[in-house]
């Protein structure tokens, strides 16, 4: 007997709005960040929250996959962690004479890798399969994870002590960087003042948290997202941008046609969120810094004279022709 419950797009629409809502009852001043991950579930992507300690990064991500019903685990990535701390690994069983697979932490619907870059890269790359393919290898044998899976990984500026750079094979499988800047002055204001009336971190139905969709409706939402259309001219757009970054004469490294690919799934959550059927130049150009901000190398020249990529990324928006 099926007991799926089928929503139309207005009801899916009006209930992301409520999940940001009831984000909103733990998380203060952070709307856009929000946004982010929800563009990147529905889109199937994963996400980077750069962002100095203590800014909720780790709370955003709970409280996220409390609106949703989803499981999420959390790994605290440090310098000691191995490959096998996050996929799992075989464990001899005594009484059975044999090796069972203990399935790691990656076995779960949103991976809140915490702190991604305070491990070395060998650890880092343990993601790698997880978020292309869905799937961790183990002793030669596949076992797929569970759907939906996200990784949303926190990762302290590069600047800080301890950190290490992420390969760009493995920043490039993130869909989107989120930068959590600190907050205002109202915004603390404000955090302090629910702290010093008894919010507890820990205890998000305490809170007033409560779920507002499920695995289903996420899968019918992002059924939706897919169907949302995308002119010649808009992906030629895309396409624009795309190689502008790699002709840019700070960049060493520009966008790759995965991060096109992004580019256009991105917009179309994006575009879909708003109650549009296609994907328009504005789609586009809201979400290209979030989207190629973390996919540019820039040569150390560029780097030495303080050049971020946000602002050549907003250069190059402003000279590439917009289709009409």
């Amino acid at each position: 007997m099926d007991t799926t419950v089928h929503r139309t797009e207005t009801e899916l629409r009006a209930a992301f709005v409520r999940v940001r809502d009831e984000v909103g009852k733990a998380v203060v001043g952070q709307d856009a960040a929000v946004t982010g991950l929800m563009i990147a579930l529905l889109a199937g992507g994963h996400v980077l929250l750069e962002g100095v300690p203590g800014v909720a990064k780790t709370l955003l991500v709970r409280t996220l996959s409390h609106t949703l019903k989803l499981d999420t685990k959390r790994v605290q990535f440090t310098p000691d962690l191995m490959p096998g701390d996050v996929t799992g690994s075989l464990v001899y069983d005594a009484k059975q004479s044999e090796f069972e697979f203990r399935a790691g932490p990656v076995f779960t619907n949103i991976l809140l890798a915490d702190e991604i870059n305070r491990t070395p890269p060998k650890t880092q790359s343990a993601l790698l399969e997880a978020m292309e393919e869905r799937q961790v290898s183990v002793d030669g044998e596949s076992r797929k994870l569970p759907v939906p899976f996200m990784v949303a990984a926190t990762m302290n500026p590069i600047e800080y002590e301890g950190t290490y750079t992420l390969p760009e094979a493995q920043l490039d499988r993130f869909m989107l960087k989120l930068v959590l800047d600190l907050p205002g002055r109202e915004v603390e204001v404000e955090v302090m003042r629910r702290h010093a009336a008894g919010f507890n971190a820990r205890d998000l139905a305490g809170a007033g948290v409560t779920a507002v969709l499920d695995a289903e409706a996420l899968a019918q939402a992002q059924a939706s997202v897919a169907a949302v259309g995308a002119s010649a001219d808009v992906i030629g757009y895309a396409v624009d941008l795309s190689r502008a970054t790699r002709q840019s004469p700070s960049v060493k490294l520009g966008v790759s046609p995965r991060g096109t690919t992004a580019l256009l799934s991105a917009a179309k959550a994006w575009a879909w969120l708003g109650g549009s059927s296609a994907i328009t130049p504005d789609h586009i150009q809201a979400m290209a810094l979030p989207v190629m901000r973390h996919r540019l190398q820039l040569k150390p020249e560029a780097e030495l004279e303080g050049i971020s990529a946000d602002a050549i990324l907003r250069s190059i928006m402003q000279q590439v022709q917009v289709p009409l």
